[in-house]
């Protein structure tokens, strides 16, 4: 039981948005694995969207991700909501570790640099659906008006 205790694994749980989609990141020291519901974060579809889920990556570099693994849990939303909930989570997971367990400089370099590229990495877009109203066929547009 005592060494049950004694040996507590550096991690961190961190969670990314997009209208309904919500993508939970576990981060944990490791071999550098990636992966999006058991698959790798290679594997994501659709094709076109990919470069988009692996941008935290490309802007960091592999070698920050080298020490730790991300398992990331997804749900809700469709295709491209869930890509982008997965980026977030993968962004703000990899800032939450460095600020935990490695240093404040660290995490305030990594952090600098995915704000200078798109701010969406880091702060979740508060956009949602507007609901539907009578009097109309969508939330904004009215039947057309006849006079006779």
């Amino acid at each position: 039981m005592a060494e049950a205790k004694a040996s507590k694994v550096d991690s961190v749980q961190v969670f990314g948005r997009k209208k309904t989609a919500i993508a939970v990141a576990y981060c944990k020291r490791g071999k550098g694995l990636i992966k999006v519901n058991g698959q790798p974060i290679e594997y994501m579809k659709p094709v076109g969207l990919r470069d988009k889920v692996l941008e935290p990556i490309y802007l960091l570099g592999y070698p920050r991700f080298a020490g730790i693994d991300i398992r990331v849990r997804v749900k809700g939303g469709g295709y491209t909501s869930q890509i982008y909930a997965v980026r977030q989570a993968v962004a703000k997971a990899i800032v939450a570790f460095n600020q935990k367990y490695v240093d404040e400089a660290t995490k305030a370099e990594i952090k600098e640099i995915l704000m200078s590229y798109d701010r969406s990495l880091l702060v979740a877009d508060p956009r949602r659906c507007e609901p539907k109203k009578f009097g109309g066929r969508s939330a904004r547009a009215r039947f057309q008006k006849s006079y006779r």
